[in-house]
């Protein structure tokens, strides 16, 4: 299925991304740990070009450890990428000094030519729900930035100190056009950067809970309460959980939204949908 998401406000994001990426210094991309390739915009790509920067790896408390350690390690050719989270903690603390490496070379260069110093100019980029905003106000441990639950919460652009040597530029998530691999738009909208509105939830839940069976059987069984992987379908789980309408029957709508909740909550256990 050809998914086509490309909201009017992402035609603005991505003119004043190019706009704006001329006069930073460089860019913090962050992607979701659990789908580290599905989760980067090919257009973000083209975009930023040689533009210093760093990948986060965000949500890595939620990724299979293994599955973000290899794909750390094939991203790592594209520069410095960093397993973070922002619900967590894990890995922030390493996100400034890894930004002032980045840059010293740069900077030294200014200070030699006597420009003032000056802090650090940093875009931050990526698709929406991603987890941007959450991860500035984790650097900056207030809640300076607009969050939410619903992809495409920021709007405007805004600047957020949170070093005395780095300032972020916190801006809108822009998906692209159109979802050429019904694979990847199925592990976006299972994420929840996608809007449930855009899928249909029941199709989508039972392609997730088929795709756990074939890739992490364990997990499913305990999610499933010690049942056979296999037994575990929306219907099962959702008459175990209560998921029922009038006549008795399993309301696989409900049922469905339980199991994507619990997915992207990290219910069913460390799950990484892009495979090494």
């Amino acid at each position: 299925m050809n998914i086509q998401w490309f909201p009017g406000h992402m035609t603005k994001t991505k003119r004043k991304l190019v706009e704006q990426l001329c006069w930073v210094d460089a860019v913090l991309e962050v992607a979701d740990a659990r789908i580290p390739v599905s989760s980067r915009n090919p257009l973000l790509q083209d975009l930023i070009g040689d533009k210093p920067r760093i990948v986060l790896l965000n949500k890595a408390d939620l990724a299979d450890e293994s599955e973000t350690n290899r794909w750390r390690h094939d991203l790592a050719r594209e520069g410095i990428v960093l397993a973070v989270s922002a619900t967590t903690g894990l890995g922030m603390k390493k996100i400034v000094p890894q930004v002032e490496l980045l840059l010293a070379k740069k900077m030294k260069g200014l200070t030699d030519k006597g420009v003032r110093p000056r802090p650090f100019r940093v875009m931050v980029i990526g698709i929406p729900n991603i987890g941007k905003s959450s991860l500035i106000n984790r650097m900056t441990a207030a809640a300076r930035a607009k969050t939410g639950d619903k992809p495409g919460v920021t709007r405007d652009n805004q600047w957020i100190r949170v070093h005395d040597r780095v300032d972020l530029l916190d801006t809108p998530g822009m998906l692209w056009p159109k979802f050429d691999d019904p694979e990847a738009g199925r592990r976006l909208a299972a994420t929840g950067a996608v809007r449930d509105e855009v899928y249909d939830l029941e199709e989508l839940a039972r392609w997730l809970l088929d795709w756990l069976k074939s890739e992490y059987p364990s997990e499913v069984g305990r999610y499933g309460v010690a049942e056979e992987p296999q037994e575990v379908t929306l219907e099962t789980l959702g008459r175990r959980r209560g998921c029922l309408i009038g006549n008795g029957a399993v309301d696989c709508y409900k049922s469905a939204q339980m199991v994507l909740k619990d997915f992207r909550a990290g219910k069913i256990g460390r799950i990484s949908l892009d495979r090494f």
